[in-house]
């Protein structure tokens, strides 16, 4: 009994300093991000006018593109930072949880996505959506980013599909799912695709922060759940996601 008392005082010993660790990391990663953002937003801004101001219409074509490398630069590290702020504070937010209908959240994001893409030709199927416990907006979250990715990945395409739904597990609950028909990935490197700014994907065809995701995947495991992906090359994606164990 003394060794397992021993080992029980160790591992929470050991828990607590890896707690502490961590919420230092990301206290740490929060202020360098916040840091970093005043000199960015300064060359955002002269770049930007010089590229703007008329009496600079005579800059060598060279030049010019050399100014609007660091100009697009800028503004793509801005967002990557803004993400990364966003995603440190998700650790730090109490979650308000309460019953939540995410069938008209879900009805919601749909109306704006395809008012701002009007000239795509898009089609959305939404399924039966359980209604659950959570933080209504964090789950609203995971949605936009779920939808925002299917949307982005499937832009090749004639014709985008979407389909959001759910499938019973008589253990966990509710399987939420996102599936699409656009490009798709070898489901073998899936697990990569939830890290920080990680993508299998080259930027410069699907432009984003790539955040997206690792953001989805915490707002989930802050309610107790799991996320995962399934898909193939060329033959669209689909990622679930569950929220706890049932009650």
């Amino acid at each position: 009994m003394a060794v397992n008392a021993e080992l029980e005082a160790r591992l929470a010993a050991t828990t607590e300093e890896l707690d502490a660790a961590r919420k230092e990391l990301e206290g740490f990663s929060y202020s360098v991000a916040h840091d970093l953002k005043a000199p960015l937003r300064i060359i955002d801004g002269f770049s930007g006018i010089l590229l703007e101001d008329p009496e600079k219409g005579d800059l060598p074509p060279t030049s010019r593109h050399q100014l609007e490398l660091i100009h697009n630069s800028a503004r793509q590290m801005l967002a990557q930072i803004n993400d990364l702020i966003e995603f440190s504070r998700l650790s730090r937010t109490e979650l308000r949880t309460r019953d939540v209908k995410l069938a008209p959240i879900v009805d919601r994001l749909v109306d704006h996505m395809k008012a701002a893409e009007p000239g795509r030709d898009i089609n959305v199927v939404v399924g039966r959506l359980p209604d659950c416990r959570g933080d209504e907006d964090l789950l609203g979250k995971v949605f936009a980013n779920l939808l925002s990715n299917a949307l982005k990945f499937s832009g090749g395409r004639d014709r985008t599909k979407i389909t959001v739904g759910s499938r019973a597990d008589a253990v966990t609950g509710p399987h939420y799912f996102v599936r699409d028909n656009g490009v798709g990935f070898d489901s073998r490197y899936a697990n990569k695709l939830f890290g920080v700014f990680q993508r299998l994907h080259r930027a410069e065809d699907y432009p984003g922060t790539g955040m997206g995701l690792a953001t989805v995947q915490r707002i989930v495991h802050r309610h107790g759940g799991r996320v995962w992906a399934e898909a193939a090359p060329d033959r669209g994606a689909t990622f679930f996601f569950t929220l706890g164990p049932r009650p």
